[in-house]
């Protein structure tokens, strides 16, 4: 795990709450030429054959804001063969999906999301997936993962087929020791980082 920057020295007792506002705070601080580095890893690490492969179909989801990765990124893992499934938000419930077919086929959603606008295959879609990518803040040693506190992950990851990998993508400094946990939290197989590459947890 990475070391703890001085901001995480006293977070052993942390609320959720209080990891995503560190966390959060941490993200806008960083300079747009770091981010736009970071994306061209992640792309490079997902695009080798080595994290997904052609034919394969990944669930995955359009960076937004600070989140590491961005929409191009989306474009080259499609270019390079892999099936790729993106997330609706469809009421409370689990996520929907549909098929990724170009930014042109993106349009705003809840929660400023870019959700695709073709047919939904439902929550069960999920059960086809080689793999999926998680949004994270945050992932511990034990593959707890923090998100933004709505829950639509954790109600959403619970349908996939047994065995998927679950991976939660990240930046470098944010695989921490220790999160808090909840009985509903889905714990991660694995975390995706632009420097590190695929890390297996727990």
């Amino acid at each position: 795990m990475a070391s703890p920057g001085s901001d995480l020295e006293d977070a052993r007792e942390w609320t959720k709450d209080q990891w995503r506002s560190t966390l959060l705070s941490r993200r806008r601080r960083l300079p747009a030429s770091a981010r736009f580095a970071e994306a061209i890893q992640l792309t490079a690490l997902l695009t080798s054959g080595k994290v997904v492969r052609r034919g394969q179909t990944l669930c995955a989801y359009v960076p937004i804001g600070s989140e590491p990765g961005s929409v191009q990124m989306i474009d080259e893992v499609a270019a390079h063969g892999v099936r790729v499934l993106l997330p609706i938000v469809a009421g409370e419930g689990p996520l929907d999906w549909a098929w990724y077919a170009g930014q042109d086929s993106l349009r705003p959603g809840p929660f400023g999301l870019l959700e695709p606008i073709g047919e939904r295959l439902g929550a069960a879609a999920l059960r086809i997936a080689d793999m999926v990518l998680v949004p994270a803040l945050g992932v511990d040693r034990a593959g707890v993962r923090l998100g933004r506190g709505a829950g639509y992950y954790d109600r959403t990851l619970v349908i996939a087929a047994p065995g998927t990998p679950l991976v939660a993508v990240v930046r470098d400094d944010e695989t921490v020791d220790r999160l808090p946990r909840e009985p509903h939290d889905v714990l991660m197989t694995a975390a995706l980082t632009p420097g590190r590459g695929l890390i297996q947890l727990p």
